[in-house]
């Protein structure tokens, strides 16, 4: 749905790429066995980041099939799944469903609409599994449609409701990493915010739609340089509470996503803004695998 906390697949091991995006495949398939096609549209590369943190911190059983999908039809390639891929999906379809359901209330988005009524019907399964998480993913991306009516400008507030949805979905169980898991999943969540908001702030304005940058942004380097920073700021809390972890298992690849993979958005969408002359399609940092 966002897909900003993703690899940088440039500074990626060979045989890190290929776990990586046996999970990808993993949560794809699982997406699509257990809610059909219309809950497979709904991959993103953060969950498959949530993924790959909770296995490594708990290291569970991996299954793995070799298979073919639509994506890659000519090609064998492996899938891996275990407890925390369904945990993953069933967040995944969760949040998908009550974003699209508040993008229609809110701005009237056919697309929103349409995406609303192909989920409905599978949505129920997942909130079944999970009716606390997913009443709390409701309530706060109710309050965030408040807020947003309101056209509130206060960045923080903002950013920090859809920061504690995403803590809710770190967390996995009540233990002695709960804390951490959160905090990681919260400053993750502003981050998504920010550079959702970041990236969309021309055509929001062409639109009419909200976005909270909407008084202070400008075209220019000034304003791209305090953004980063305070994007910095929440992956240096996010990545402080990362390495609080005891975490082996994939930490090569968990780094280079929160050290490199998470700034390949904000460095293609700031060129395209500041110098679109030299900006290359492969540039963009979309479909990376």
């Amino acid at each position: 749905m966002f897909g900003y906390i993703a690899i940088n697949k440039a500074e990626m091991k060979f045989k890190d790429y290929d776990l990586y995006h046996s999970y990808y495949c993993g949560l794809c398939r699982r997406l699509k066995e257990i809610y059909g096609r219309r809950g497979q549209m709904t991959l993103s590369y953060d969950m498959t980041f949530l993924i790959v943190l909770l296995t490594g911190l708990y290291e569970p059983e991996d299954n793995t099939s070799v298979l073919n999908c639509a994506a890659h039809p000519f090609a064998k390639h492996t899938a891996r799944t275990n407890d925390y891929t369904d945990y993953a999906a069933s967040m995944n379809l969760i949040l998908s469903y009550y974003k699209c359901k508040d993008d229609w209330k809110d701005e009237r988005s056919k697309k929103g609409l349409l995406a609303f009524r192909s989920l409905r019907p599978k949505v129920n399964a997942a909130v079944a599994r999970y009716p606390k998480k997913a009443a709390r993913i409701s309530s706060d991306l109710q309050k965030l449609s408040y807020y947003e009516r309101l056209q509130e400008t206060d960045l923080d507030r903002m950013a920090g409701l859809f920061g504690n949805i995403m803590a809710e979905i770190f967390v996995f169980r009540e233990d002695e990493w709960e804390s951490s898991l959160r905090k990681i999943g919260f400053f993750l969540g502003k981050f998504i915010y920010l550079m959702d908001a970041y990236e969309d702030i021309e055509k929001d304005k062409k639109n009419g739609s909200y976005n909270p940058l909407k008084e202070t942004f400008r075209a220019d380097e000034k304003f791209a340089e305090d953004f980063r920073a305070i994007l910095t700021l929440m992956m240096s809390e996010c990545s402080r509470e990362f390495e609080k972890l005891p975490i082996l298992l994939h930490a090569d690849i968990l780094r280079n996503i929160l050290y490199s993979g998470v700034w390949r958005r904000y460095t293609a969408v700031t060129q395209r803004r500041l110098h679109p002359e030299n900006t290359h399609p492969a540039q963009t940092g979309e479909h990376m695998l």
